[in-house]
């Protein structure tokens, strides 16, 4: 351990704590990619919220972080009361000692100790936002599902693609387009970058690809919709080998790479049993896809029109079918004056989400779409200090329904040598 780093934790305890700071209080666990930037965010919010405590077994992420930290400050409000630095910690039990000194725990740690976390801090008194997948497997599943019923802890799964704002407003349009009937995503993307200790070639440790990257789009699948997949119709094609070639590795499979994921939902309550049509979903993914014009693309078809987002354009397209006023000779294609047509730029975040407040736009790697998550984390924070009602935009248990989905895709591949025998 470093001189300065073995010094700090030597020299700060908790009593270097301000209370009299009314501020939130935040400990990160996990300082990597995504630790860094929520903490990057959270220093944007620091009217409302600081960072005590910072928790990652390796020294050169919780030295990054402290980076991040001090250029963020320096960018910072002036008006904002000052705060000594960050406890540091490299043991989460070390951490777990100042429960009572945390609102909000951050979970930003590799996905397999996303459980096992949960099982411990949700018994306490606290906020915690957690990274996805809150699980990697059904016995994590499982456990999760029975023990949050009973915890303190109020959980907020983060799932920022939410809030994208190509995506929020594709999300308010979908009253425009009349019954829903199909949902198409598509990512297109590069490989799984570099983690420490490569714990993201680990199925056993990821879940696969379809839990580890895809309960994202499971999740928008969900609220797009507001339906449930039928688990037992999920189906799913895959690719497995195309990536990291060049790599020593120790895993004889390796994760997927690229995946075709369709699926049914089931109707709304109230509607027949039985239906000639219902809404159908399918996910696209590939992950040796550099360059693509899109990385992300969602379309969802109504039987009144089609909305398509694209990522990074940042545009939503919103096409009107026509009416038989308009395309009375059905034996041609309709013309193009029929079909009516709407684009919407969506690059001012504020303004697509209605927020007055300044808020912080960096960017990040989500669009600033962490920005709005912390946003309405914070707003959600303080109504439950004033009032003790908290309302997760994305529940512990929507989390798990995301999840649940990706282990029965991965379940369900249709091409695996196992499945063929």
């Amino acid at each position: 351990m470093a001189p300065n780093l073995r010094q700090q934790l030597s020299s700060l305890t908790v009593t270097d704590i301000d209370h009299e700071d009314q501020r939130i209080r935040c400990a990160l666990l996990g300082c990597g990619m995504m630790g860094q930037e929520h903490i990057s965010y959270i220093m944007g919010y620091s009217r409302d919220i600081r960072i005590d405590f910072l928790c990652d077994p390796y020294e050169g992420s919780l030295q990054k972080a402290q980076t991040i930290m001090q250029e963020f400050a320096a960018q910072g409000d002036p008006m904002t009361p000052s705060h000594t630095a960050p406890l540091l910690l490299q043991d989460e039990q070390d951490l777990l000692k100042y429960a009572d000194a945390i609102d909000l725990l951050v979970i930003a740690s590799p996905n397999y100790l996303h459980t096992p976390t949960l099982l411990k801090w949700g018994q306490h008194d606290l906020t915690i936002l957690v990274e996805k997948p809150v699980a990697v497997s059904q016995k994590q599943h499982d456990e999760l599902l029975k023990a949050s019923q009973q915890w303190k802890a109020r959980v907020w799964v983060a799932m920022e693609y939410r809030y994208i704002p190509a995506i929020a407003k594709l999300l308010s349009l979908i009253p425009e387009i009349g019954d829903l009937k199909m949902v198409t995503i598509r990512e297109n993307r590069y490989p799984f970058l570099h983690k420490i200790g490569k714990w993201n070639r680990d199925r056993e440790k990821t879940g696969d690809t379809l839990v580890e990257k895809c309960c994202h789009f499971f999740d928008l699948f969900r609220l797009i919709t507001g339906q449930e997949a039928v688990l037992p119709k999920v189906r799913a094609l895959a690719q497995r080998g195309l990536n990291y070639q060049d790599e020593d590795s120790e895993y004889e499979t390796p994760i997927i790479d690229s995946a075709y994921v369709t699926m049914p939902f089931r109707t709304n309550e109230g509607a027949p049993d039985k239906q000639w049509s219902s809404t159908i979903g399918c996910l696209e993914l590939c992950m040796f896809s550099e360059g693509s014009r899109h990385q992300e693309e969602i379309i969802v078809t109504g039987t009144k029109g089609r909305l398509e987002a694209y990522l990074p354009e940042n545009k939503v397209y919103f096409f009107e079918r026509p009416c038989h006023e308009k395309w009375k000779d059905r034996s041609i294609p309709p013309p193009p004056e029929s079909i009516r047509r709407h684009v919407f730029d969506c690059s001012n975040v504020r303004e697509v989400h209605s927020i007055d407040n300044e808020i912080p736009t960096h960017g990040g790697y989500h669009y600033s779409s962490t920005a709005i998550e912390w946003y309405h984390l914070l707003q959600e924070i303080k109504r439950y200090r004033e009032t003790g009602e908290f309302q997760a935009h994305v529940s512990c248990l929507d989390g798990l329904r995301a999840v649940q989905m990706g282990i029965e895709a991965t379940a369900k591949l249709v091409n695996e040598l196992e499945d063929e025998s």
